[in-house]
């Protein structure tokens, strides 16, 4: 299904395409010793590598090489035997070499691809190629009115570039690709996949067209951190470039900048061709060689990845597609959800992690649940319910209360007086109480006013406090009517 642009509904498509620059996870940077911890104090992760000083030769790094062969195996894509670094030429004050290392014409990966569940059903999103590249370093502007400041912590830091075909049609299919590719990076462990660090950052190729003809004109949006704002870029270019075509003027190739106060994006500069960068092959480092044996080993260490967990949680566990897909979206969800439904019914685990707690987690901003309260606290609770304990009613009242406090649920289901009331005798009780209180309705009832059932379960629950087993009041109600 493509996406319409909003006010040219029978004319116009977008074609969007992506390259995702993921930092790999590692002690050190691409070609340097130097540390990539975040948060460290200016400069202070730099050495004569990372700051460009001549002489200093750079040395690859074999974790970052492993790491990006990982996620290759991950997308199912071609990994190369031999690939090439080559040299970026462009000129940026956060850039001290006065070049990139990168790849261009021989990636360390090829072609490949991942699934989506786009709103028209599955669709296969290919992947051009991905590349290693030494990340630039970081310019700040806003600590001085006169003066800009670079901080170097980030340059040489190992990315990778993941490019995509243009098989994307909308701004939702981007947002199901970014956090399908980040959720299989984060499964690798080959990224750790943070938007708000830096640490995945995305350029968007758009371009329209009329359906059927060929494509347009692409302008590309750099370094977009955010969800949201990658798909508000989309919207407002899609639209920009339309009004352009629509007036008799043509789309500029550019690299435009996404200003996410306006929600508008700007020409940053003339979108540059491959040889306006002068690639060459870089002379101080030879040729990557990998050996088959070592993407063989690799391969056989390939965890189990979202589209072949969420198949056997469907099949073990006969949930629904659509939790089953919530549940593998993030790793630590996962592996949560299949130590907490040992021994459990399955949906009463998936109707609870995905309702209550993660209602909490988005409240609290949390993503783990481990950091909410552990498998085995949360566990109590849900096997009290099971045994009648507790109802669903009361643990959802308390389910906050719980979380935040240090007691057991047992504890904390004494302390508030929440025991459920599952003896079959005092229910009987009650419903006869109830029924000797309302005896005009009860012959309305047996006259045929079946909507009273709801009336009378209504007011044993009341004289209960809340704490009677509805499900048992139902049973021994429906008994008793037909007396």
């Amino acid at each position: 299904m493509s996406y319409f642009i909003r006010g040219h509904e029978s004319k116009w498509e977008v074609v969007l395409g992506l390259e995702v620059h993921a930092q790999i996870n590692s002690l050190s940077k691409l070609f340097s010793p130097s540390s990539t911890g975040y948060g460290a104090e200016p400069n202070s992760q730099v050495n004569l590598i990372d700051a460009g000083m001549p002489g200093a030769l750079p040395v690859i790094n074999q974790e970052c090489v492993k790491q990006a062969v990982i996620t290759g195996l991950g997308l199912n894509a071609k990994i190369n035997l031999k690939s090439i670094f080559d040299r970026k030429n462009y000129f940026y004050p956060d850039l001290p070499q006065g070049y990139q290392i990168s790849q261009f014409e021989n990636p360390i990966v090829g072609s490949g691809h991942l699934i989506i569940e786009a709103e028209e059903g599955t669709k296969k999103i290919g992947i051009t190629r991905l590349h290693l590249e030494q990340d630039a370093g970081k310019s700040i502007h806003d600590q001085d009115f006169e003066n800009s400041f670079i901080d170097l912590n980030r340059s040489g830091c190992a990315l990778m570039e993941i490019v995509s075909e243009p098989d994307l049609r909308s701004p939702s299919e981007v947002s199901l690709y970014i956090k399908k590719l980040r959720s299989i990076l984060r499964y690798l462990g080959s990224c750790d996949g943070n938007m708000e660090k830096g640490n995945l950052r995305v350029d968007v190729n758009v371009s329209v067209r009329r359906f059927d003809a060929e494509l347009g004109t692409r302008c590309e949006i750099k370094n977009i951190n955010s969800i949201k704002f990658i798909q508000q870029a989309i919207e407002y270019e899609a639209r920009r470039q339309v009004k352009l075509i629509e007036s008799g003027k043509i789309v500029e190739q550019q690299t435009r900048l996404f200003d996410s106060q306006k929600g508008e994006t700007r020409a940053m500069r003339s979108k540059e061709e491959s040889h306006d960068y002068r690639y060459f092959p870089d002379p101080d480092l030879p040729p990557l060689i990998l050996e088959k044996k070592m993407i063989e080993d690799l391969k056989l260490q390939l965890p189990e990845l979202p589209d072949k967990k969420k198949i056997r949680f469907i099949e073990t566990y006969g949930i629904k597609k659509y939790d089953a897909e919530i549940l593998v979206s993030e790793k630590e969800v996962a592996e949560y959800f299949e130590k907490l439904v040992s021994d459990r019914d399955p949906k009463m685990v998936v109707t609870w992690l995905t309702g209550e707690l993660f209602s909490y987690l988005n409240k609290k901003n949390l993503d783990n649940p481990q950091s909410a309260i552990s498998v085995e606290k949360f566990g109590e609770l849900l096997d009290l319910i099971n045994d009648g304990t507790l109802s669903n009613r009361l643990a959802k009242e308390l389910f906050v209360e719980f979380i935040e406090s240090n007691m057991s649920a047992s504890e904390l289901v004494k302390k508030k007086g929440m025991v459920q009331i599952s003896d079959e005798n005092e229910i009987i009780n009650m419903i006869e109480t109830v029924l000797d209180q309302n005896q005009k309705m009860l012959e309305e009832y047996r006259s045929g006013k079946e909507k009273l059932f709801g009336f009378f379960v209504g007011q044993i629950m009341k004289i209960s406090n809340g704490k009677a087993n509805p499900q048992m009041v139902n049973t021994l109600l429906t008994k008793r009517l037909k007396k």
